[in-house]
């Protein structure tokens, strides 16, 4: 880390923590910590944030796209920057935006324009109980359920397997569009749709009475979906030891009270973003939806850039992204879980380089619909919608250690201080880079996240770290201990041995 020892680069202050405890509100954004702004929301740190995240430049893992998206997989050579998680599968990227869309969506504030939290609108409750799929159940949203058995979901095909359900327009008819982003992202949402609906045949089964059935079918899937949370997904990316930490002794910073929790802008806007560094730029998305159409490798696999811009306009595009319907799209899930048949891939590593494709997003993939389409760009300039604090000022804060200036050499051309008041996102993935080796977040990217995700669930009063903490899953799974996203997909009736791919 040009030639800077880990003695040189870190500081340690005493501090004071600055935890934000005045009242707030659920249907709101709020604040953590109260402490000023990285920098002014001036235009001069707006063009530097355009320039730090603009493409081709610090941020941009330059992958040589012109190789085609098999070979960037097949030879990852061609790509430096993208080096593999040995400790994730490629699924942890996407079960991560399922995640993130079930308890935060910003439709409201503007990029770069200063906005009060406690002013703007999450339209997603902000807690973990899988509102963006269920929506207000059958009831209020009746378009998402079966007509035949309005207590199912409505699950289309179109392709060799299952597909969301969709307008004429190919529009997915779903509680939140932005898990219609990308292939993978759809074919996980699709996934829990069969889980749902397998869920109410077992309850069904049970002799459960008929007024009883959905709510008892959604209780069993949101907590094992929560289960898989707490012991599958924060390990990997906060590390097992703070899991524990978080989980035996509590939370130190975000601590709201009972019924007044919120999603905090300090996760919002830029710490649960590091998962778009772990986005590769293309992916196997199956192994038998596209006969003969790769000759270069000999395989009837479906591969493809995560956005391509050849992609637009086309009704079965050559890329990843979402709203479209054709037989080759959908997911073979032994790519993105191991299923111990050796087809699964490894994760990219958490750091400060991001995909190519993702600095040039299709316009459809943003819930606003408006420049600019670099996603780095658009998560620094959020930093100043939120007047986000400066990583250094939360470490301080949280009295931990401080990546100091000599960490941030390439942020230094780019004036405004931001080597020594580093926008938080850019932040905490450099700090996942220095001091978790890129594996899982550290520091203060490490503790809020683990802190929000606890907090959510533990201030939750139907979940099940609140109605029953020591509840143990009750479908059937690999190992006895546990249950992962590999039984959930075996559930569901979506992993290799139930579609013999």
């Amino acid at each position: 880390m040009s030639g800077v020892t880990a003695g040189a680069a870190i500081a340690t202050f005493p501090g004071t923590a600055t935890a934000q405890t005045a009242p707030t509100n659920p249907r709101f954004f709020g604040r953590m910590f109260n402490l000023p702004p990285f920098a002014p929301a001036t235009q001069q740190v707006q063009e530097a944030l355009r320039e730090l995240g603009r493409p081709g430049g610090i941020m941009d893992a330059k992958d040589p796209l012109n190789e085609g998206p098999v070979r960037l997989i097949t030879n990852p050579e061609l790509s430096p920057n993208n080096v593999d998680n040995p400790f994730h599968t490629a699924g942890t990227t996407f079960f991560g935006q399922f995640v993130d869309h079930d308890f935060t969506f910003d439709l409201n504030s503007r990029l770069a324009v200063p906005t009060p939290p406690e002013t703007s609108p999450n339209t997603r409750f902000p807690t973990l109980s899988l509102d963006s799929v269920y929506g207000g159940g059958p009831n209020a949203n009746p378009e998402f359920y079966d007509p035949a058995d309005r207590v199912k979901f409505r699950v289309e095909s179109g392709g060799l397997f299952e597909d969301l359900p969709r307008r004429s327009d190919r529009v997915a008819i779903i509680a939140d569009p932005r898990n219609d982003e990308n292939l993978i992202i759809a074919g996980l949402h699709a996934a829990f749709l069969l889980f749902h609906n397998r869920v109410v045949d077992l309850v069904r089964s049970q002799g459960a009475p008929a007024d009883q059935v959905f709510n008892r079918a959604k209780q069993i899937v949101t907590w094992h979906y929560q289960w898989i949370i707490v012991h599958e997904f924060l390990p990997q990316i906060i590390g097992h030891g703070l899991t524990q930490d978080i989980l035996r002794h509590g939370r130190q910073f975000y601590r709201p009270a009972p019924g007044q929790f919120f999603m905090p802008v300090e996760f919002q806007g830029a710490v649960y973003r590091f998962g778009h560094s772990m986005i590769r730029p293309s992916y196997r998305a199956n192994l038998a939806g596209d006969p003969g159409g790769n000759p270069a490798t000999g395989a009837p696999a479906f591969f493809g850039f995560i956005f391509d811009p050849a992609g637009q306009g086309q009704a079965d595009p050559v890329d990843l992204r979402g709203r479209a319907r054709a037989r080759r799209r959908f997911i073979g899930w032994q790519t993105f879980f191991n299923f111990g048949d050796g087809q699964v891939r490894a994760n990219k590593r958490i750091d400060t380089m991001i995909s190519t494709p993702l600095f040039n997003l299709p316009l459809q993939a943003i819930p606003s619909n408006d420049p600019p389409t670099s996603l780095p760009q658009r998560n620094l300039l959020r930093h100043l919608t939120w007047s986000l604090p400066s990583g250094q000022a939360i470490a301080e804060a949280m009295r931990i250690p401080i990546l100091t200036r000599e960490i941030f050499p390439e942020l230094r051309p780019l004036g405004n201080n931001l080597d020594a008041s580093t926008p938080l996102w850019y932040y905490i993935l450099k700090e996942a880079k220095y001091l978790g080796d890129g594996i899982t977040l550290a520091g203060v990217g490490a503790r809020i996240c683990g802190e929000v995700f606890f907090g959510l669930l533990q201030l939750d009063p139907t979940s099940y770290l609140s109605v029953q903490p020591t509840w143990t899953p009750t479908l059937p799974r690999r190992n006895a201990n546990t249950f992962t996203m590999v039984d959930l997909l075996t559930y569901a009736r979506v992993d290799p041995a139930s579609r013999r791919q």
